[in-house]
């Protein structure tokens, strides 16, 4: 353990600068998550979910400021192809896009007429379809969302149809779905599984995915089980190591799933993303603050 990083392989070494150490951007939020990056207005939103708010970090001044002031408890975050945000709201149940003019479209909010549960992060493929998941948190309580039932009953991967607008399940055998995240080939894809956050005795683990051309999930499997906490943002770097939230910070795993290191942080890092101009910076939004740190590693590209 050195300072900001935790070596557990001597791998590690090639992604933690010596001479970089964990800054604290901003604190203030109550719980932080879905960090995007943008690279064009050199700027960083994440939401502040109970706070029903969106929060914008700029590069250049180190100001924060609020992007949106009721956001519909916001969680994840992503961009299009296009440079729009896209986001996912707990309280309303939906996923939006924020159009060029600052105009909010629903881009789904129901599955086969039901209400979603509460989307939770979100990532866009090459195909321009849009993958999400949706676990229950958003109605739990009335603290990061509004509390409801399920109406669908289940908790589910979700893909959307970029041509016909149509929403498919992709995988329904999840607890809790949480984080996720293509590889850079799209072949494979990482979903966390957090229903240990509420059952002890449920799993608390990423599992993968092969992808297939048109958008089917096959071979399954437990690619690493978390014991610190509970698995949330997942991103994956240009070395195809995966980038995973926990307890005492963002924990480093090889392709092959073996944990290389971790960055330390003194609370639970929640969600992740890189950017700055070289996308070797990686941005971490905690329950309370945003952190960040320059990495020997780039992410790979994201809309």
């Amino acid at each position: 353990m050195d300072g900001s990083f935790d070596f557990v392989d001597p791998k590690f070494k090639n992604y933690a600068i010596p001479v970089t150490w964990v800054e604290k951007l901003y604190t203030g939020t109550r719980w932080g998550e879905g960090p995007v990056y943008f690279a064009d207005l050199r700027c960083l939103v994440w939401s502040d979910i109970p706070n029903s708010r969106m929060l914008r970090w700029d590069e250049e001044s180190g100001q924060v400021s609020v992007f949106r002031a009721d956001s519909n408890h916001s969680n994840g975050n992503t961009r299009d192809h296009q440079g729009r945000l896209v986001t996912c709201e707990h309280g309303a149940r939906r996923i939006t896009r924020t159009e060029y003019d600052g105009r909010i479209t629903v881009i789904v909010n129901r599955y086969q007429g039901k209400k979603l549960n509460s989307p939770n992060d979100v990532v866009i493929k090459s195909d321009d379809s849009i993958w999400f998941t949706d676990p229950p948190y958003g109605i739990l309580s009335d603290y990061e969302g509004h509390k409801g039932e399920s109406e669908i009953g289940a908790c589910n991967v979700y893909r959307l149809d970029p041509h016909d607008g149509s929403l498919r399940i992709v995988a329904d055998d999840f607890v809790k779905p949480n984080g996720l995240a293509f590889s850079a080939d799209e072949r494979t894809l990482y979903v966390a599984e957090s229903g240990f956050s509420h059952d002890a005795d449920a799993p608390r683990h990423i599992r993968s995915f092969t992808v297939s051309e048109d958008g089917q999930l096959s071979h399954s499997r437990i690619f690493v089980e978390i014991s610190n906490g509970i698995p949330d943002g997942i991103r994956l770097d240009a070395d195809s190591n995966v980038w995973v939230c926990a307890a005492d910070g963002v924990h480093c795993y090889s392709p092959s799933g073996a944990l290389l290191g971790k960055v330390l942080i003194a609370e639970t890092a929640a969600n992740i993303t890189f950017g700055g101009p070289r996308r070797n910076r990686l941005f971490i939004a905690a329950a309370t603050s945003l952190y960040s740190v320059f990495l020997g590693i780039s992410g790979i590209q994201m809309p």
